[in-house]
């Protein structure tokens, strides 16, 4: 019956569900699209409103995804995706260890999701319904190189698009050094 998988796809997709409407919609005392947006603007992805959407709708939609067992390997992708970008914008610099905020919750809930996708979201799913109960490893793979060159490719973007004068199109102006450790607090806070 695939209990433990689908253990598994209810509290890490919930969670990555629950996430992406703190974003969104402020659900769970999260901050909104509003400040979500501030949020991204701090960490100079640009256009920060398109970018908050596309967090929040990435974390929502694949975590609704995970939870029902559905489109799997787009799922993960999506989500993914999510995690890298916060390493490589927030997380990175702190090392590895979560109580330092470093990155190895964001690497733990990747390998989750490839997991998934590799050896399926079991017989209780939508993907089972439509017969894969097991995606294997080329669309596990898919998952980790699409998650990870959209993130890439979003972060390239963003510092392509930075407005001129290096305040990230702040209406607040701030140091360099002060827009970092504000998107660190807020990003701790927004569940990156």
């Amino acid at each position: 019956m695939d209990f433990g998988k689908l253990v598994v796809r209810l509290v890490v997709g919930g969670f990555f569900t629950a996430h992406g409407l703190q974003k969104l919609r402020g659900s769970f005392g999260g901050p909104g699209i509003e400040g979500t947006t501030q949020m991204m603007q701090a960490l100079d992805m640009h256009p920060a409103r398109r970018n908050a959407f596309a967090a929040a709708l990435s974390e929502t939609l694949g975590g609704a995804g995970i939870v029902l067992g559905a489109g799997t390997p787009f799922a993960s992708a999506a989500l993914i995706g999510t995690m890298a970008t916060a390493i490589r914008k927030v997380h990175a610099p702190n090392g590895p260890w979560n109580a330092s905020g470093g990155w190895e919750y964001n690497a733990v809930l990747m390998a989750v999701v490839a997991g998934l996708t590799n050896d399926g979201p079991g017989d209780i799913s939508f993907d089972a319904l439509l017969g894969h109960r097991r995606w294997g490893l080329p669309w596990s793979l898919f998952a980790l190189v699409a998650g990870i060159g959209g993130s890439a490719a979003a972060i390239e973007a963003g510092r392509r698009s930075a407005p001129e004068g290096g305040d990230g199109g702040s209406s607040t102006p701030q140091s360099t050094d002060d827009a970092s450790e504000g998107a660190t607090a807020e990003s701790a806070d927004a569940g990156i």
